[in-house]
């Protein structure tokens, strides 16, 4: 399955469903970008859960557990810090989801690029 080159095709692919490419939970998918911060993020869907990384690949293994992460699938949304290793919260929508894990970010992630 290929990888988008960059956080902006990333977005897109994700977005219009692009066949052959990750898919997440659209209404998530939606939700996380509209957040600007995490619109600058590559958003990374796997196994029922929407991660963000700093960078497009190729990247380090241990960027994929290095920021909060929102789980997929039937509300509540649970937002845990990376690598599961605390639950940071529920949310009742999508768009409470992504703004918990803005809430959660390390200051240098996720520059604006609205």
């Amino acid at each position: 399955m290929p990888e988008a080159p960059d956080i902006t095709t990333a977005w897109r692919y994700l977005r219009e469903k692009t066949p052959n490419t990750r898919q997440g939970d659209p209404l998530v998918v939606n939700a996380a970008y509209a957040q600007p911060r995490l619109r600058a993020l590559f958003p990374f869907p796997t196994h029922g859960t929407l991660r963000f990384l700093r960078t497009a690949p190729p990247r380090q293994s241990e960027e994929i557990d290095s920021l909060p992460f929102i789980v997929c699938g039937e509300p509540p949304y649970q937002v845990y810090a990376a690598g599961y290793s605390e639950l940071l919260g529920t949310a009742a929508t999508p768009e409470e989801a992504a703004a918990l894990v803005v809430a959660h970010l390390p200051e240098d992630a996720g520059s604006d690029r609205s």
